[in-house]
């Protein structure tokens, strides 16, 4: 019996007499399998169907991953009044008018109109090592769960490296390729662009951060380089704030990014300064 039961809690069904099996009865592998990812693995069944449970479960995290994509970005709402105002954070627009034009066209997603483009020069001095952008892209979510605390953490390692920091701003309707205007109009030596990630069924809370060394028009994606999952089941954001201030660091000595430069991870047991 004992051995059945096993077998049948490997395989996420029900015991031989019908009770549901709980987490508990699941082999020690199993149970540090689905600790290990947020992949929904060995839920059971019932029938030929997913449990009652699980339709829920997976009907939530469509809803969420929807109104993460279509959320308009509000700074007040989505970064809070302490952090919109002790960074004096402000907003750039590319040139969608609306999110339904935003998601139709990713290319308009990679040009700042023209207010904007004054805006910026008229807001953010050039030429400093650091620029941060802050993008609201494919989920406003992930920028409201892991921007405030990650920008704390990339402003006390600067310190420390004694770096020139530039002042962040707020991109709405945002695609990667912003980063090409934003190292043509403010020249810094580094950009890193925090932007949602797509959402899927697992988390509509996860960030990236693209990072090119001075980047300009005509870059592609070969000349930036990626840290991605920045969320709570991922990199979080001590950890993430650590490796963009590394690779940053990695791009002012090489002078270049994207291909040409490999992460290193040699100093990730160290942690970020959020002082």
């Amino acid at each position: 019996m004992a051995e059945n039961r096993k077998k049948l809690a490997s395989s996420g069904e029900r015991d031989l007499n019908g009770h549901e099996l709980r987490e508990d009865d699941l082999p020690e592998t199993a149970r540090q399998i689905r600790a290990r990812t947020p992949a929904r693995l060995l839920m059971g069944r019932a029938g030929t169907s997913y449990r009652t449970s699980t339709q829920i479960e997976l009907r939530e995290a469509h809803a969420a991953a929807r109104d993460a994509v279509r959320t308009e970005l509000d700074l007040e709402r989505d970064l809070g009044s302490r952090v919109t105002a002790e960074w004096n954070l402000f907003e750039a627009c590319t040139q969608p008018m609306s999110k339904e034009a935003y998601l139709l066209r990713p290319d308009l997603g990679r040009h700042f109109n023209e207010e904007s483009k004054a805006e910026l020069l008229r807001r953010c001095p050039a030429g400093k090592d650091l620029q941060i952008a802050i993008g609201d892209g494919l989920s406003v979510t992930a920028v409201r769960a892991q921007v405030p605390e990650l920008l704390d953490f990339l402003r006390g390692g600067s310190l420390v490296r004694g770096w020139t920091l530039g002042q962040p701003f707020v991109v709405r309707h945002c695609r990667v390729g912003i980063l090409n205007e934003i190292g043509e109009l403010l020249a810094p030596k580094v950009a890193v662009l925090l932007i949602g990630e797509r959402p899927g069924l697992a988390t509509a809370e996860s960030l990236s951060a693209y990072m090119a060394y001075q980047p300009k028009p005509g870059h592609t994606d070969a000349n930036r380089n990626l840290i991605s999952n920045i969320h709570a089941r991922g990199v979080d954001t001590e950890h993430a704030a650590l490796r963009i201030l590394n690779l940053a660091a990695q791009m002012i000595s090489a002078r270049t990014s994207g291909y040409n430069l490999r992460e290193e991870f040699s100093r990730l047991g160290e942690k970020a300064d959020a002082s």
